[in-house]
C-alpha cells in the first residue's frame, strides 16, 4: 500500500481536481484505491459522488482513531457504478488502462472514500503535538486492502496537512504556473524537508504537478521553465492543461474517464500517464533538492 498526500500551500490551484483525476486513473487501471478527504470543505467527497448513510466521516474517525474501524465507515464512490455501466459492461468502451486493470484484478473495481466534513477543522491548527499527528496513521492501519491511498489535504501547512504527511509515504504538490503558486511550492518543498527531519524520515516528495496550464500563455511558458530550473526531476510530466468543463464534470459527480468527448478523453490519458509517473519509485526521493531563485 502506498499513501500519497496531495498538497498545496496556495488555494485555488486545482488540488482536488488533481486528486480526483488521479483517483479516476486508478479506478480505470483497476488499482484498489481509498481517497481520504481531509479538507474541511469536503469537495473531493462531492466530486467522487459519495452518498454516506450512518458512516463516520473522517473527522469523527480522527477523534477516536483506535476505535474508528475504517472498513466499516468508508463509502464507495458513485464512480464505481459508472465504471461498471460504461466500462466493464462493454469492453469496447474501456480505455487501455482500464482493460489491463480489469484483466489484472479480475474483480469488481474498488474506489472508496473516507468522507470529509467541516468537523476535521478542529485539527487544522499549527500546534498539534506528535500524538495528534499520528491520528491519521492510526486510522489508516485498517487500510491494508487498498493498494493506493490518496489524501486530499487542505490548502495550508497547518495540522491536517502535517497529519497527512505523517501518515504518507509520498507527497505530491500541485501548482499553477504562476508567480505566487511557484513561490508557494518552493516554500512547501522546504517545509517537507524540515518535516522529514523532525517527524517523518521516510517521507519523500513524489513530485510536483503543473496544473491548469494554458499552452498559449507566455507567462505560463516562462513559469514552467522556471519550475524546471528550480525543481528538476520533481516536476512531473505530463502537465495538466486547463480543462474548461472540469466544473461540469465534478458537479455531475463523474470521473474524467467516463465523461464523453475528446477533451475529457485526452485529459484522462494525461492522468493515466501522470499516475504511472507518480507511482514510479525511481529517483525522486534522491532528487528532492530545491534550488532557490538566488541559486539559479
Amino acid at each position: 500500500m502506498q499513501v500519497v498526500s496531495i498538497s498545496s500551500l496556495k488555494g485555488g490551484v486545482g488540488k482536488t481536481s488533481v486528486t480526483s483525476g488521479l483517483a479516476s486513473a486508478a479506478l480505470a487501471a483497476g488499482i484498489p484505491t481509498l481517497v481520504v478527504d481531509l479538507d474541511p470543505h469536503a469537495d473531493a467527497s462531492t466530486a467522487l459522488g459519495v452518498s454516506p448513510d450512518d458512516q463516520l466521516d473522517i473527522g469523527r474517525m480522527l477523534r477516536s482513531p483506535r476505535r474508528a474501524h475504517l472498513a466499516d465507515n468508508v463509502v464507495p464512490s458513485g464512480w464505481v457504478e459508472h465504471a461498471r455501466a460504461n466500462g466493464h459492461a462493454n469492453g469496447a468502451a474501456l480505455s487501455g488502462a482500464a482493460r489491463s486493470g480489469a484483466a489484472r484484478s479480475g474483480t469488481a473495481p474498488v474506489l472508496d472514500v473516507a468522507v470529509g466534513s467541516a468537523y476535521t477543522g478542529i485539527y487544522d491548527r499549527p500546534d498539534l503535538g506528535r500524538r495528534d499527528l499520528r491520528r491519521l496513521s492510526t486510522v489508516l492501519a485498517g487500510a491494508e486492502n487498498y493498494e493506493l491511498v490518496l489524501v486530499d489535504c487542505p490548502p495550508s501547512l497547518n495540522g491536517l496537512t502535517r497529519m497527512a504527511w505523517s501518515a504518507s509515504d509520498k507527497v505530491t504538490l500541485v501548482a499553477e504556473p504562476g508567480l505566487f503558486s511557484v513561490a508557494g511550492t518552493e516554500r512547501t518543498m522546504r517545509a517537507i524537508q524540515l518535516f522529514r527531519q523532525e517527524f517523518a524520515p521516510k517521507l519523500s516528495p513524489a513530485g510536483i504537478v503543473a496544473n491548469r496550464v494554458r499552452s498559449g500563455s507566455a507567462e505560463h511558458t516562462f513559469r514552467l521553465s522556471e519550475m524546471e530550473s528550480m525543481f528538476g526531476q520533481l516536476l512531473l510530466s505530463p502537465h495538466i492543461p486547463e480543462q474548461a468543463n472540469w466544473q461540469q464534470i465534478q458537479g455531475a459527480a463523474h470521473s474524467i474517464h467516463h465523461w464523453p468527448g475528446d477533451s475529457a478523453k485526452n485529459a484522462a490519458a494525461l492522468f493515466d500517464a501522470l499516475l504511472q509517473n507518480l507511482l514510479n519509485p525511481g529517483g525522486l526521493a534522491a532528487a528532492g533538492t530545491v534550488r532557490s531563485r538566488s541559486q539559479r
